[in-house]
């Protein structure tokens, strides 16, 4: 067991000043309390006074809408609460951006404040606390995303391939053969799975793979307007959207250009937010079970808590189908 002693020895101070910086005293400088902490957690030294003072958990979320009921994020804090509470855990949520991450290392913030776990909502690949989660040692759970080589940190989700597999199936149904995509950049885990996953679908049901039937950009209303049309006249008869949102945008840009849905052109969405039951016409989506993610989320871990290097969990994601898909047109 990492001791006060082996810190202040690295760093050449007293004991007293390694307690100070370990306790966030205020008659220490910023910068040695900054260096007391950042080789406490290099040594793995544990703050049994923080620790065992509260059991507390934190949900660390970033581009996502919490606050408002029915959101994404807003229903996965409350599956997480929902077992966490009961089982004796506090759990803070905390919101977070690129500035805060830079300016304080993850494990840093986690000793600091005394969580004994995180639950990581919203992070992209770009993020500066993702290359920490390859080695940090306290249990943490990402959601859409995965390290693979650490066992202290799992992942939680719903199978991309899985919702692809159905989608371009209920597709192929209908007479579909030339099916787009379009997504957000490949700047994050779930996006690029969910790439991969359409490329894979259509691989599976001996369907044209064409990079002209597929359409990446930044801004949801760009892309839509930029690769609908364009998709129409190179023959697609349905698109598949990276997120619902898209897919609205999708719809709005065909009604805008005169396209009919479904008789011109079909188009799923992914994750079945509130809204798509009440689109014009009502969206088919994969549906994600987003306060069963939360639970799952809590899950893991627990798993983590107990020394069970779970690696991670995917939740089956049915399709719903509503008005937005129907037959293929004919030429």
């Amino acid at each position: 067991m990492v001791t006060i002693n082996d810190i202040a020895a690295r760093l050449g101070v007293s004991k007293s000043t390694v307690s100070k910086g370990l306790n966030n005293a205020t008659d220490i400088s910023e910068e040695m309390r900054k260096k007391i902490l950042e080789t406490a957690v290099e040594l793995g030294y544990t703050n049994k006074r923080l620790l065992n003072r509260e059991k507390k958990l934190c949900i660390i979320i970033e581009n996502m809408d919490y606050n408002t009921p029915n959101q994404f994020g807003h229903d996965i804090l409350l599956g997480f609460k929902q077992m966490a509470e009961p089982d004796g855990w506090t759990v803070d949520v905390v919101p977070m951006d690129k500035d805060f991450q830079r300016n304080i290392p993850y494990s840093v913030f986690m000793m600091q404040n005394g969580y004994r776990g995180g639950f990581i909502l919203g992070f992209s690949l770009i993020d500066p606390w993702m290359s920490e989660f390859k080695s940090c040692k306290i249990p943490t759970v990402l959601y859409d995303n995965y390290i693979s080589t650490n066992p202290r940190v799992a992942s939680v989700g719903c199978d991309s391939q899985d919702g692809f597999d159905q989608a371009v199936k209920h597709l192929v149904k209908l007479g579909h053969e030339k099916i787009g995509l379009i997504s957000g950049p490949l700047e994050s885990y779930i996006v690029k799975a969910r790439y991969n996953a359409y490329i894979n679908a259509l691989s599976k049901f001996n369907l044209e793979l064409n990079d002209n039937y597929i359409g990446l950009g930044y801004y949801i209303s760009d892309s839509t307007r930029d690769n609908v049309q364009r998709m129409y006249e190179l023959g697609v008869t349905a698109i598949i959207c990276s997120h619902d949102i898209r897919a609205i945008s999708a719809i709005t840009e065909c009604m805008d250009k005169g396209i009919r849905i479904p008789e011109d052109m079909s188009i799923i969405g992914f994750d079945d937010l509130p809204m798509t039951a009440y689109t014009e016409p009502p969206l088919t989506t994969v549906r994600q079970d987003r306060t069963a993610l939360g639970k799952a989320g809590y899950y893991a871990m627990s798993c983590l808590q107990n020394e069970l290097p779970i690696c991670s969990i995917l939740l089956r994601a049915p399709l719903v189908v509503r008005s937005s898909t129907g037959p293929a047109r004919t030429a």
